[in-house]
């Protein structure tokens, strides 16, 4: 797919931003949090309070994060990863998932911290985000690892991540989405400006890296001596 290296070593710190390896980590971290709330002193009402605040930011700007610049070039080139029938249902199930997330954080916002109610309602958003990142792993961002450049994926990483890091402070309202709706709205077969500027990348690194080695290959005294 022309995304590996050729051979030649290459410096940890020129590697690309992944979008598919940023959604892996923050699910962790999801998981980590949710595992952090279960293993808590359960009288320590505040520190639950102050966990299960940074966890709700998390899962509701996450989820929209994926929506705007995930999602959409998916469903441009993706074709439907492992058990998904289509590309088209594998989104509308994974914005379904995000509603069922949403109504189990607004139920957790209507308990007393700490309550028997809390908990369960606890349990259940661990339950929904549970199953929506497994089946996320397994069929969205496998069917994108194997239809995007690694230009693309890292383009959509960085505006991920910068739109995540602007709202990360206060967190966002969360709104739900048709899941139909949403799928018809963003379905495209048109290049999106961050794909043409993924492409101008790739572009541009393809006529500039056999200059460089060129250059290396004349600067090295190894190249000298042979």
């Amino acid at each position: 797919m022309g995304q590996s290296g050729t051979g030649t070593e290459r410096d940890d710190r020129e590697a690309p931003v992944d979008i598919t390896d940023v959604i892996l980590r923050q699910h962790d971290e999801q998981r980590r949090m949710f595992a952090m709330l279960e293993e808590w002193p359960r009288d320590d009402h505040e520190g639950l309070a102050a966990i299960w605040k940074r966890l709700e930011i998390l899962l509701e700007v996450h989820a929209e994060a994926e929506e705007r610049y995930f999602y959409p070039e998916l469903l441009r080139l993706g074709t439907g990863g492992a058990d998904a029938e289509s590309v088209d249902e594998e989104v509308e199930d994974a914005v379904k998932d995000h509603n069922d997330i949403r109504k189990a954080v607004r139920k957790v916002g209507r308990c007393r911290t700490g309550s028997d109610a809390w908990w369960t309602a606890v349990v259940d958003a661990n339950v929904h985000n549970s199953d929506h990142m497994a089946e996320e792993e397994r069929q969205d961002l496998a069917d994108f690892r194997q239809r995007a450049s690694l230009e693309l994926r890292h383009e959509i990483a960085l505006q991920f991540l910068r739109y995540e890091a602007i709202r990360w402070a206060d967190g966002i309202t969360p709104r739900d989405k048709d899941p139909e709706d949403y799928v018809e709205g963003r379905r495209t077969t048109k290049a999106s400006p961050t794909a043409k500027k993924a492409a101008r990348a790739a572009k541009k690194a393809a006529t500039t890296a056999p200059a460089r080695a060129a250059a290396s290959k004349k600067s090295s005294p190894e190249a000298a001596d042979g």
